[in-house]
């Protein structure tokens, strides 16, 4: 190397040091906006605004009724807090067709309110007074009151009577705008109690039936139902969104995260995620085949099952990948699962650039202790969160 090179490089490694004291002398930390950045892939940013987003959501579902226990309720207070569990979803619709909130006129005609939370009111109150993230989960299509109720609203077979999945459940017509009307004012009166979101379920076409014999209210196709459901999506969003001010969610199969068609129920997750403010996939890993996301035993295999749902929806979904908050397994379906399983699937959520996530558990009996866990409270720490002044 000949002498004017070597000065070069001096000046050069110089002025390069200059530079990073400026930024650091410049870069004044702000609370409210911040840079993640992961140990999965150091070039990934996600810009997010703290006021803006329900960033860090650690969450459980609960059914109405132990949402309504007051045992219940103390049984988990110690651990709702803004560093554990902050987060809840209430099952306020199931596919039974029962609804738990009370004052809808549509319900009250149906009979299908049932009183299992007889204080929900002063109840997302206090968990409001402790800064919980509320959410009010409902049951859309999958409806065995409403449907028997109204059988104009529902499915048919070819003979004309109520067509029923293999559980002997009836499903209202997702084409037909009346059980829109009906969904949505179950959601409109859950934002006048006080829900921070609402969380739309089965908000697809059956699955699980002899679906060959369903008879819908028009022409049924891969095109027309992922239209319908955007289009169920767009009038729900209208209809609460800009009046109420709530999010709005949708829970998906896990495996639209992965696959470039409608899996036959109408679930697109580009043209959903597109609408709505949260996407939920079911990611259980219990529910995979063997095989399938070329791991040989999914269920066996919980970080590997997640990591590689989410990467793939990364690679689809661009900028709205931030709006992933997928349901974790939290139970036992073929393989023993504990809070080694757990951690493993919130590991491969935050190795994703994801730090938001839902616990399910269908008898509630959750791993409280992974709320304890240093890694679910010290994410700055772990994933190099840089702040921004911008």
């Amino acid at each position: 190397m000949n002498y004017y090179a070597i000065n070069f490089y001096k000046k050069l490694r110089t002025n390069y040091r200059l530079i990073i004291l400026l930024l650091i002398l410049f870069s004044i930390p702000n609370e409210n906006n911040y840079k993640f950045r992961t140990n999965a892939d150091d070039e990934t940013l996600i810009s997010v605004n703290k006021h803006n987003e329900q960033f860090y959501i650690h969450g459980i579902h609960l059914t109405a009724w132990k949402a309504g226990s007051k045992q219940f309720r103390k049984k988990i207070e110690k651990y709702l807090s803004e560093d554990k569990c902050n987060t809840l979803v209430i099952a306020v619709k199931e596919y039974t067709g029962e609804v738990y909130i009370p004052d809808v006129d549509q319900v009250k005609e149906l009979g299908s309110f049932v009183n299992a939370i007889p204080d929900i009111k002063q109840f997302i109150n206090i968990l409001k007074s402790k800064k919980i993230y509320t959410i009010a989960r409902i049951v859309v299509f999958k409806d065995n009151i409403a449907a028997r109720k109204r059988s104009s609203w529902a499915i048919k077979t070819p003979d004309g009577t109520l067509w029923t999945d293999y559980k002997g459940i009836t499903w209202l017509d997702p084409y037909n705008k009346e059980t829109w009307d009906y969904n949505i004012s179950i959601a409109e009166q859950c934002a006048n109690l006080g829900f921070d979101e609402i969380q739309f379920d089965y908000i697809r076409f059956p699955s699980d039936g002899d679906i060959k014999t369903c008879r819908y209210s028009q022409h049924h196709s891969s095109i027309t139902a992922i239209k319908c459901i955007s289009d169920f999506l767009k009038e729900a969003k209208t209809r609460i969104k800009s009046k109420y001010n709530v999010n709005i969610s949708v829970d998906i199969f896990g495996l639209t995260t992965s696959v470039f068609h409608d899996m036959g129920i109408g679930q697109n997750i580009i043209c959903i995620t597109d609408i709505v403010d949260y996407v939920c996939p079911m990611l259980y890993p219990s529910h995979y085949n063997k095989g399938e996301l070329g791991i040989p035993d999914p269920n066996k295999s919980p970080y590997e099952t997640v990591f590689r749902s989410l990467s793939d929806a990364s690679k689809r979904l661009g900028k709205n990948y931030i709006k992933l908050r997928p349901y974790l397994q939290d139970f036992s379906l073929g393989y023993k699962y504990g809070i080694k399983e757990v951690e493993q699937q919130i590991r491969a959520c935050y190795d994703n650039n994801i730090f938001k996530w839902t616990l399910w558990n269908p008898t509630m009996n959750y791993t409280f202790d992974i709320f304890e866990k240093d890694f679910i409270n010290n994410i700055q720490e772990r994933y190099y969160i840089e702040f921004s002044s911008k």
